[in-house]
């Protein structure tokens, strides 16, 4: 498991996507989540705006899953 860490209370999907380097901007999110199922907590997720934090897990195939941590 990956972890990113965060210095505030929450990080929306689609920045957390560009922060983990899965994306390269931000308005591929949009297209991303709807082409690549994504789960948030083991539900799917297609909300770029999702917010995030310390705790949630992010699971995206092909992509080592992700854990959302306080820096």
């Amino acid at each position: 498991m990956r972890n990113i860490a965060i210095n505030t209370p929450t990080i929306q999907l689609g920045q957390l996507l560009k922060k983990a380097e899965i994306i390269t901007t931000g308005g591929q999110a949009k297209l991303f989540l709807l082409d690549v199922e994504v789960k948030v907590n083991g539900e799917r997720e297609t909300r770029r705006g999702r917010k995030l934090m310390p705790g949630d897990t992010v699971e995206i195939p092909g992509h080592e899953p992700i854990r959302v941590i306080r820096s």
